[in-house]
């Protein structure tokens, strides 16, 4: 039987344990602390990070937690899940909710809740992919930013102990609109550090995460069809049970206005292709490297079920917004190297005025209130917010490949 977790230990991460357990053990009385019989919300709760998230922080046994995603089908998995794993700890008062964070009833939730100790957002659009046209761009940054912003100024009301929001490494020079956009929740969520403890993480590709690629070789097979990865595009990547530590520790153990990221080197990034070669042979199969798309669906549909070999299409990245290198920061953000031992820390810095964000997003909605307005200035609009966005469009997108 394929065990995904020992795949990714011995075949992408290639760590026996999480990197993050000699930061969590030498912290655990502060996290017991800052948990322990506290109310918990958390939105986008039914992702691989934000349910990764929840397991990290059941451990410190929180008094209550209410769940919040717009995935009704992924929130019934996480209470199965839960509900199903020895040893995990499940507090009597805990809720799922399948609903928009922007929608008015979470507002009453929160208000007739009175707020919440610890907030965690992770709802969000995270896949380049989500870049295609006007229409997608604006659904992206209604999501990441707008959406965003209002729960901000929700918060304010019962303001948390602690304020977590998901970021991700295309925020450091930016690349892709999802990129510039985690870039301008970043500014946003920290601009109100002011009113109550906000912090993010920038990390690494997250193995086999609901949506991303490899997680669709799993359904490739289950469906016999080829298996599709860049051939020259390299990434960090950390397990998902990695993925919720590095948040819970900086949710929990940052000070406002820091960004999180992990501790990893140049030589510990892996190609997709190099991954699906292993995943293949973890499989039972030899690879069939095929030419183009159109070869390996024609040999996948013509294979025995009894067949030794698999097809695989290696190509090079042509489409928009696909950055070809890693980075957690960029020259001149004040770095943390040694308060943790798998992780730095971006301090916090000057950022923006909450007045600034405000009218860059009136700037914003204004734009998208136009009948006729354009992709191209929507990025001309994000590079007046941030100089350094290199936005190159290559009339390409991912869901136009495999």
């Amino acid at each position: 039987m394929f065990n995904l977790d020992k795949f990714i230990s011995q075949n992408v991460t290639f760590r026996k344990q999480s990197m993050f357990l000699e930061d969590i053990e030498s912290n655990k009385d502060a996290l017991l602390r800052e948990i322990q019989d506290k109310k918990v919300c958390v939105i986008g709760g039914a992702g691989t990070i934000g349910s990764s998230f929840i397991k990290s922080v059941l451990r410190f046994y929180p008094k209550s937690l209410v769940v919040v995603d717009i995935n009704e089908n992924g929130l019934a998995e996480l209470v199965r899940d839960i509900r199903s794993t020895e040893g995990m700890y499940v507090p009597e008062e805990f809720r799922c909710y399948a609903l928009n964070f922007a929608d008015p009833i979470f507002a009453r939730i929160f208000r007739e809740e009175k707020g919440f100790d610890i907030v965690a957002n992770f709802s969000a659009h995270k896949h380049v992919r989500s870049e295609k046209d006007r229409y997608s761009v604006q659904a992206l940054i209604e999501n990441n930013d707008i959406k965003a912003k209002k729960l901000m100024d929700l918060l304010c009301e019962f303001p948390p102990r602690h304020f977590f929001c998901v970021s991700t490494d295309k925020a450091a020079n930016p690349v892709n609109i999802m990129g510039a956009s985690k870039r301008i929740m970043e500014d946003l969520v920290m601009a109100y550090n002011a009113k109550f403890k906000v912090t993010s993480a920038r990390f690494a590709n997250v193995a086999f995460s609901n949506g991303s690629l490899p997680d669709g070789w799993l359904h490739r097979l289950q469906k016999k069809q080829p298996l599709a990865a860049p051939s020259d595009v390299k990434r960090f990547f950390v397990s998902p049970e990695e993925g919720g530590q590095i948040c819970m520790l900086a949710c929990i153990l940052g000070n406002g206005g820091e960004i999180f990221f992990p501790k990893l080197h140049e030589d510990q990034m892996l190609s997709f292709s190099t991954i699906c070669d292993s995943f293949v042979s973890e499989e039972g199969f030899r690879k069939k490297e095929c030419a183009d798309d159109a070869e390996a669906r024609k040999y996948a549909a013509s294979m025995d079920y009894d067949s030794d070999t698999y097809p695989v299409v290696y190509s090079e990245s042509n489409t928009t917004g696909e950055k070809p290198y890693e980075e957690f920061f960029i020259p001149g953000e004040p770095l943390d190297m040694d308060r943790f031992s798998s992780l730095g820390v971006i301090e916090a810095s000057a950022r923006r005025p909450l007045g600034e964000i405000d009218s860059f997003f009136r700037s914003l909605e204004e734009l998208f209130a136009r009948p006729d307005f354009t992709k191209t200035q929507v990025v001309e609009a994000i590079k007046e917010f941030i100089p350094n966005f290199e936005h190159e469009e290559r009339g390409k997108n991912l869901d136009q490949r495999m």
